[in-house]
């Protein structure tokens, strides 16, 4: 095995994937707002053609590692589903940003960041 491969390699590594939750139906977000009388909601706001929000979303998903957080994460694909990200910010009256990350409690809008400002959101905000 060469060095590279064995300083770069994944293998015995257990890598777990981040436990995004697909948000892609309006009835969904309806149901999201209801359930976070019980749990707080974190959406991500995602546009998949931009480099900048993917780079974000790496990073923040990094941060979240090994966090034990009791909340549910959703992933907003932005460019499949724009009229649901409109529906949000017609909700919770902001403008559209991305990426953009919002926290929901008790049926509001708890704290909302976008660009850089998502690394500094911090789930205890929740």
């Amino acid at each position: 095995m060469s060095v590279f491969k064995r300083i770069f390699s994944s293998e015995g590594k257990e890598t777990v994937a981040f436990p995004w939750i697909p948000l892609e139906d309006p009835g969904q977000l309806d149901e999201l707002i209801l359930a976070s009388k019980n749990r707080p909601k974190f959406i991500f706001k995602h546009s998949t053609s931009c480099s900048l929000s993917s780079m974000i979303l790496r990073r923040y998903e990094k941060i979240q590692e090994g966090e034990e957080v009791d909340a549910d994460f959703y992933f907003l694909d932005l460019i499949r589903f724009r009229g649901l990200s409109n529906k949000i910010a017609e909700i919770f009256g902001l403008r559209h940003q991305s990426p953009q990350l919002l926290v929901i409690r008790d049926g509001q809008l708890q704290a909302h960041a976008s660009h850089s400002g998502i690394l500094d959101l911090q789930t205890d905000q929740a």
